[in-house]
């Protein structure tokens, strides 16, 4: 059983992971570090979906690195490009000789009288146990599940004659040209494959519950082209990044602050984009408000495009059952299908599946309240990466790995080794993630908490999060600094300091 320590190990070689590792090599050149990778290749979420059209619905001016400029003409981009923007970030930056493939990671066990994490990990290519030690764990494994997305069940699914597809797993076989398509759902992954597959597909039917709000947003940004003509391409990038997060937060504040006028203002751009008469009641008005759930970005509006040609439709009902030939509604309408896609969302699974115990304690996730939405109560030397449920995700994940080099060093600088995150007095807990999505609310309760304020309080916030996260104080009543030997789970709480 093979055995070696790093100073840090970063668990998922995505986005984010990625990210963290050229981070910490930029910021802390010194520390020794490993990323473990549970698939055979970089890139996460961008390598794992390949349906058509996969995309985006970030722009790339935010969903790119801080700091490796987005020069793609297409600011909402396709899955191909930003997985080839992964790969050349690691190459640029030489992070694949500290990739290890295929290293699925079960468990984390932290003892104190050494201040290591002990990693288990199990190679699923050699079926070969992995032991690891490191000095600071971080995990960067999203917060869903890579092997299995969710299918609700379907009454008499087993009669339908058709072919039945999740989107997570995408044929390559899966010839749709000139048949009858049926999407299950209206989130992102429906939104972006009806327009998709109704390029080649005889009709697609985007079969919803209930309508999410949609808004259509240019595929190329004018205002970066501009930039990108008069300044430098760090300069650009940089100029059109703050535009694009000053716009996303003013978005986000004015939904909360004035649902009505943000409803109003979407319902009417939805009417532009749609031919005269569509029920626009019945098919894209929500009966939440913005941002209880994300906002769907179509670019160039080719869903309603696809609306507008006939090549696609909406329909809002319920499911009856499938049939042999395909799906009958609750209302009696019965839709003819040859592929059903079940766009039907996740299942969250937090830190990729692995298991923490701390001092031969084991870490119950839901009991734990999360420090500055990246560290957990009790639990020393730790990290992840939860990105924006408002925002682009690699916002969050660029000051969460920011934030990870400032604390390395300054252990380093003040000769202690263990930093641990001690929960608040107080019963005002929430979850970590505040989205009323399906995805989450059918797993909040197995999730991290969030207290009643800062630093235990997660803003949405891109800018007030920068103040915090880069220039805040690193001691606060949050947290406990201290060297081997001290218990992570006896802790007098310190003094906040002035």
């Amino acid at each position: 059983m093979a055995s070696d320590h790093v100073d840090v190990l970063i668990v998922g070689a995505g986005l984010s992971g990625v990210g963290a590792a050229v981070h910490l090599q930029r910021q802390c050149p010194g520390k020794t570090y490993a990323v473990l990778e549970a698939r055979g290749a970089v890139g996460g979420t961008w390598d794992l979906f390949r349906y058509p059209g996969i995309r985006s619905d970030s722009d790339m001016f935010t969903l790119g690195y801080s700091f490796k400029p987005w020069t793609n003409p297409k600011a909402i981009a396709d899955g191909d490009a930003i997985r080839e923007y992964v790969r050349e970030t690691v190459r640029e930056y030489g992070v694949q000789r500290h990739i290890r493939f295929h290293h699925r990671v079960l468990r984390a066990e932290w003892d104190s009288a050494t201040a290591r994490w002990t990693v288990r990990a199990r190679r699923d290519d050699t079926g070969e146990d992995v032991v690891l030690t490191c000095g600071f764990l971080f995990t960067n494994s999203g917060y869903y599940r890579y092997d299995e997305g969710y299918t609700p069940e379907f009454p008499g699914v087993e009669r339908y004659a058709g072919r039945l597809v999740h989107p997570q797993h995408w044929p390559e076989d899966l010839d749709y040209a000139g048949k009858r398509v049926v999407v299950i759902g209206s989130g992102a992954t429906a939104v972006t494959l009806v327009p998709a597959m109704a390029e080649r597909a005889g009709h697609v039917t985007m079969l919803q519950r209930s309508p999410t709000y949609v808004i259509s947003l240019p595929s190329r940004d004018p205002f970066a082209d501009a930039a990108r003509r008069w300044l430098p391409a760090k300069a650009a990038y940089a100029v059109t990044r703050w535009k694009n997060v000053a716009l996303g937060v003013a978005n986000f504040q004015l939904s909360r602050r004035a649902p009505g006028l943000v409803k109003t203002f979407l319902r009417r751009a939805a009417r532009g984009k749609l031919p005269v008469g569509y029920d626009l009641d019945r098919h894209f008005s929500p009966r939440y408000n913005p941002w209880d759930q994300r906002l769907c970005v179509v670019p160039d509006g080719d869903l309603f495009a696809a609306l507008s040609a006939g090549t696609a439709s909406v329909v809002t009902d319920t499911i009856d059952t499938f049939t042999e030939r395909g799906i009958r509604l609750t209302s009696g309408e019965e839709l003819p299908a040859d592929v059903v896609v079940t766009a039907t969302g996740l299942n969250l699974l937090a830190l990729g599946g692995m298991t923490l115990a701390v001092d031969g304690a084991e870490v119950d996730l839901a009991s734990t309240v999360a420090y500055k939405g990246m560290m957990l109560s009790g639990v020393p030397n730790f990290a992840m990466t939860i990105g924006y449920t408002n925002a682009s995700w690699t916002l969050k994940a660029d000051l969460v790995a920011t934030y990870v080099c400032r604390l390395l060093r300054h252990l380093d600088d003040t000769g202690q080794q263990v930093v641990t995150p001690l929960a608040p007095d107080s019963d005002d807990l929430v979850p970590i993630i505040d989205l009323q999505s399906g995805y989450v609310l059918r797993a909040v309760d197995q999730l991290p908490k969030q207290g009643p304020a800062a630093p235990w309080r997660l803003h949405q916030n891109y800018p007030r999060d920068v103040l915090l996260m880069r220039h805040g104080r690193l001691t606060d009543e949050g947290v406990r600094f201290s060297r081997a030997g001290t218990p992570a789970t006896v802790a007098d709480r310190p003094a906040p300091v002035a």
